[in-house]
């Protein structure tokens, strides 16, 4: 999900030729960087400047509590769809050398072994989210929580790429189409013992209903769990969008320079963003429920950004102001094991800055102590980088 190639080019008009895609390893560091410890930053400067600004940002960087949505809420299917976008060119690479067009005319035993690496990957994002979650506390079956963020992000991925290695883009279009359409029927449609059909709350929705049904162990929210069971459907297709945006950067033609590459994902991710809002009157962008009016308004938001990202990096050549993001694009599975409870960052940050940061204001105290976290944390990713340690699934 982190090695990607696609074009870079010297003029706007030259047929590209296969180079690593930049902005895409910062925009997944960008995307990172709030979860690990940008958010703390934020709150705090809020707290001690009260200035508005710095107060809404503050006010996005927390979950929505059901319909509507956040910035916070748009992270998670953010790096999903970057992992889409990656999927093109990895799988892609390989149907290349076997000199085929597209994936689904692969050998059949070049499949199995790409099918093979995905179900390893997919295993070990589902362990090392339940680990996330707590696994090793041993607090029994019963207190612990199975689904998970770096699960649905391996199902997620990995359903979607089986459509992407047996289906034309035509195909891949038609299921895009099928998830997000049937999904909506279903939540609309099948009644829920006690509660109805279409009853779309954190108790009577279909969604958390099979969850309580199916899903071992504890839940999120007790009645429901916003990783579960039936809202991984949608996520598919949050994922088949990168794919479908990893397709397009991924094609070469001198009719499509770099500079309209950019332009179209901008213009398309607007489309996005006004169908989601449009599809919301119905069905309401809703993160718990993954509802598809919230794939299609926050797979809009992910192609903007990815479209600013590329234009200003990988087309203009802007990079050196996204080398952090960068440093931790290409370990962001790591820093997420790290940020999520294996590594007290914190503490670490308190013995080599707290003496310092006790001797200055008190109301910027907790500022300094959230940013000496972020620079333990760069520090830590740029010796990574330096050595050539990834994390690799």
């Amino acid at each position: 999900m982190n090695s990607i190639h696609t074009p870079v080019a010297k003029s706007a008009t030259m047929v590209a030729k296969p180079a690593r895609l930049l902005s895409l390893d910062a925009l997944r560091g960008f995307d990172m960087f709030w979860i690990m410890s940008g958010e703390g930053v934020v709150h705090a400067l809020a707290k001690a400047t009260g200035w508005p600004l710095l107060l809404w940002m503050s006010g996005q960087l927390h979950h929505t509590e059901w319909n509507g949505i956040t910035f916070y809420d748009m992270i998670f299917p953010l790096f999903l769809f970057i992992a889409g976008v990656s999927m093109p060119y990895s799988i892609g690479g390989k149907a290349s050398k076997h000199g085929v067009a597209h994936p689904y005319l692969l050998p059949s035993a070049s499949r199995g072994e790409i099918y093979r690496s995905m179900i390893r990957r997919t295993i070990i994002l589902l362990f090392l989210g339940v680990v996330v979650n707590g696994l090793f506390k041993f607090n029994g079956l019963e207190n612990t929580r199975f689904a998970s963020v770096l699960g649905r992000i391996g199902l997620a991925w990995f359903f979607a790429g089986v459509i992407y290695l047996n289906f034309s883009t035509r195909g891949q279009v038609l299921w895009f189409g099928i998830l997000l359409l049937g999904y909506w029927a279903a939540m609309e449609l099948i009644p829920v013992p006690g509660y109805g059909a279409g009853v779309l709350t954190m108790n009577g929705s279909l969604e958390s209903y099979i969850d309580r049904l199916l899903l071992p162990g504890r839940l999120h929210d007790k009645v429901h769990d916003p990783e579960g069971i039936l809202s991984t459907i949608p996520a598919i297709g949050t994922a088949m969008l990168g794919i479908f945006t990893g397709q397009f950067l991924k094609f070469e033609s001198i009719k499509w320079p770099m500079w309209k590459k950019g332009a179209c994902l901008l213009a398309a991710g607007i489309l996005l963003i006004g169908l989601g809002m449009l599809w919301n009157i119905a069905f309401p962008i809703n993160k718990r429920l993954w509802t598809s009016s919230f794939v299609l308004f926050v797979g809009g938001w992910s192609l903007v950004f990815l479209s600013v990202f590329y234009l200003v990096i990988d087309v203009a050549g802007y990079r050196k102001w996204a080398f952090p993001f960068m440093l931790i694009g290409v370990n962001s599975i790591l820093i997420y094991l790290a940020a999520e409870g294996m590594v007290d960052f914190q503490h670490t940050a308190n013995f080599f800055f707290g003496g310092i940061i006790s001797h200055l204001a008190q109301n910027w105290q907790p500022v300094w102590a959230a940013i000496s976290v972020v620079i333990v944390q760069l520090a830590l990713l740029y010796f990574l980088y330096r050595n050539k340690i990834f994390l690799k699934i």
